[in-house]
Formats: C-alpha cells, sequence, structure tokens
C-alpha cells in the first residue's frame, strides 16, 4: 500500500510592513479614497490653471457694452460661470484663486509641521527643564486668540501671500508639538530605544533613526489636518481684505468680491464657497482614513 507524503510549506510568513498595512486598509475607507480622488483634481486643476483657464483671470473683456460694464454678467456660452463686476471671468479666477488657496494650505502646513516637530522632538526626548519650557511655550501661544493675533499682525505687514503663509505656519504648531512630544515620550520607555542607548547611540541619531520614524503616521494626519485649517484662515482674512492683496484671487477675496452683490448675482459667492466646501471636506475625509489606517485598534480584518 502506498503512503502519501503531504510536504508542508514551512517557510516562515513574511510580516506585512506598516505602510503597506496601513495602505491596504486606507484603500477599504472608501469615501476617504473618494476624498483623495478629488484632492487629486483639484490640484492638477491648480497647477495647470494658466493651460486650463480660458481668459487671463486679471483681464478685463473688451466685448462687454459700456451698458454692462461695472456689472456683474450670468454664467453664458463665453463665461461658464460668468464675471464679476469688472467683467473679469470667474472660472479663471477661480481657478487662480484655488492655486493661491492651496498653495497657502500647503506651504503654511509644512511650516507648522516643522516647526512642531522640532519643537515638539526637543521637548519629549530632553524632558526635564528643556520640556517644561517649550510645553509653557506652546500653552502661551495656546492661550492667545489665534485670528486675533492673525488680524494684528496681518495688519501690521504689508500684504503679501508669503506673510500670509508665515502668519499662518508659526502661530500653527502647537498641537503637532504636543503630539511628537507625546510619542516620543512613549517611544522612549520601548526596548529598541533603551538598547540602542545602551551601545551608545547619539542623541541626534535617536532622534532621526529611531525615534522619528516611530512618529511620523500622526504627524502625516496632523499634516493633512493642518492644510484645510490653513485655507480657512486665508479665506477668512482674504474675506476680511487682510489676506492676498488684490487683483490677485483667492478663494478668501472672491468671496469678498461677492459681498455687494450677494441678492443680485449668486454666481459670484457660490462658486468659491461650493470650492472651499469641497475642498475642506475632502482633506478632512483623507485626514479621518489616515487616522483610522495608521490606528490599529480600529482596524476591521
Amino acid at each position: 500500500m502506498n503512503e502519501s507524503v503531504v510536504r508542508l510549506n514551512t517557510s516562515p510568513v513574511q510580516p506585512e510592513n506598516p505602510w503597506q498595512l496601513a495602505w491596504r486598509h486606507f484603500r477599504r475607507h472608501r469615501l476617504a479614497l473618494s476624498s483623495a480622488g478629488v484632492l487629486a483634481v483639484f490640484v492638477l486643476l491648480a497647477l495647470l490653471a494658466n493651460v486650463v483657464a480660458p481668459y487671463n483671470p486679471n483681464a478685463i473683456d473688451p466685448r462687454n457694452t459700456s451698458v454692462k460694464r461695472g456689472f456683474p454678467q450670468a454664467p453664458s456660452l463665453e463665461h461658464p460661470l460668468g464675471t464679476d463686476d469688472f467683467n473679469r471671468d470667474l472660472l479663471s479666477r477661480a481657478l487662480y484663486g484655488m492655486q493661491v488657496s492651496l498653495a497657502v494650505g500647503f506651504f503654511a502646513m509644512l511650516i507648522t509641521i516643522a516647526v512642531g516637530v522640532t519643537v515638539g522632538s526637543l521637548a519629549g526626548y530632553a524632558g526635564g527643564l528643556v520640556d517644561n519650557l517649550f510645553m509653557r511655550l506652546a500653552d502661551i501661544f495656546l492661550a492667545i486668540p489665534s485670528f486675533i493675533l492673525f488680524l494684528a499682525l496681518n495688519a501690521l505687514l504689508s500684504a503679501s501671500i508669503w506673510n500670509v503663509v508665515f502668519i499662518l505656519g508659526l502661530f500653527s504648531w502647537m498641537d503637532v508639538a504636543r503630539l511628537v512630544r507625546a510619542e516620543f515620550l512613549s517611544l522612549k520607555e520601548r526596548d529598541f530605544v533603551m538598547a540602542a542607548r545602551a551601545i551608545g547611540v547619539s542623541p541626534w541619531r535617536m532622534i532621526t533613526t529611531h525615534l522619528m520614524p516611530n512618529a511620523l503616521a500622526p504627524v502625516i494626519v496632523a499634516a493633512t489636518l493642518a492644510v484645510p485649517s490653513a485655507i480657512l484662515s486665508e479665506s477668512a482674512l482674504s474675506f476680511l481684505g487682510l489676506g492676498v492683496p488684490p487683483p490677485d484671487a483667492s478663494l478668501g477675496n472672491l468671496l469678498q468680491d461677492a459681498k455687494a452683490w450677494m441678492t443680485s448675482a449668486w454666481w459670484l459667492w457660490v462658486t468659491p464657497g461650493v470650492l472651499i466646501s469641497l475642498i475642506v471636506l475632502a482633506f478632512n475625509f483623507v485626514g479621518d482614513g489616515l487616522r483610522d489606517s495608521f490606528d490599529p485598534t480600529l482596524y476591521r480584518r
């Protein structure tokens, strides 16, 4: 009687990379994934605004008669989203305004993350007096009403998009710093950090090689949520006339221009309002998806 031999595959199962695991779970979050696609379209349109826009955003349409000048024109074949009261094409201004608002959001986020990660990592790793000093500084900044501070500083400085970026970035780092500090305090007690300290790893190498890579996940989520916050702040400043100087367009000053025509020219406020809402919602949904993907307690296999 022949005996059948069953051979078992004894090769070890390769553990899944944490980033691959997070991506796998992010793909299951349909709302976040679709929101990422919407953001990709918006970013692409903003980057290609000079190609996609049908007109110069600051050019006045010379074809309008003297009777029409000074009055917004309703959507038409020549101007799909209408014109403003200077007879400038609203679609072109919305595309360029989206470019400016997204640029402000991204660059302000980079400053926020850079300052917050630096302060939080130094406070969490050093502890003691350095930790107390940085955290009390963060408490002072948190105690100041941020929007009033934005208004005061922006009024003192000359009107410039870069001034808006630096103001928003330099005064929004506190939550990121606290988040990174908490991660570092937790990671410092792990065995791999103690082993690295025992063999004499330098503080700089400890922070950059052993601690920071393991604290990146919450920083990525914080960065995703910092962009819509900066966009909303820029829009509010521009709405008050303290943001991007005219004639350049941003989504905020497009709303500011629409104030005088709220009831008679609905297209002036609907277009920037819808764009701001969609961008902010998409970033928030992507942030929720990333948070769930990086949190192993929320995994559903």
